[in-house]
């Protein structure tokens, strides 16, 4: 318990990132399933089921606080990126703001030296 006290600010905002992604893919998972009945493999299921992998692969590798895991961290945030342009076709110009800033909060959280100095373990 202690380890996590000492948890860096971008680590922590990366692992609340992480885990609201994971529940978005858990509320997509209906569609994708209603989709199996139909076709057994859609271009849409193999895509979640991917990213469904990589996502839990990554948060428990940060959580046990590989060096790799920084790397996988950095490659699940630019996941935020495509939600900036999507948010300002939809007209959303404050949630593309707040998108832009989460995300460089994101990246300069993990490029941060305290998380690359709390993510060494090999």
């Amino acid at each position: 318990m202690d380890s996590a006290r000492r948890m860096p600010w971008g680590v922590a905002l990366f692992l609340v990132y992480a885990l609201l992604l994971l529940a978005g893919i858990g509320l997509s998972l209906g569609f994708v399933v209603d989709q199996a009945e139909n076709v057994p493999v859609t271009p849409l299921g193999l895509v979640v089921m991917a990213l469904l992998a990589y996502t839990i692969f990554t948060i428990t590798v940060v959580l046990q606080r590989k060096a790799a895991s920084r790397s996988l961290a950095l490659g699940l945030a630019t996941l935020a990126v495509p939600a900036i342009p999507l948010a300002l076709v939809w007209g959303q110009v404050i949630a593309a703001l707040l998108v832009t800033a989460f995300a460089i909060l994101l990246f300069r959280g993990l490029r941060a030296p305290a998380a690359a100095a709390w993510l060494d373990q090999p």
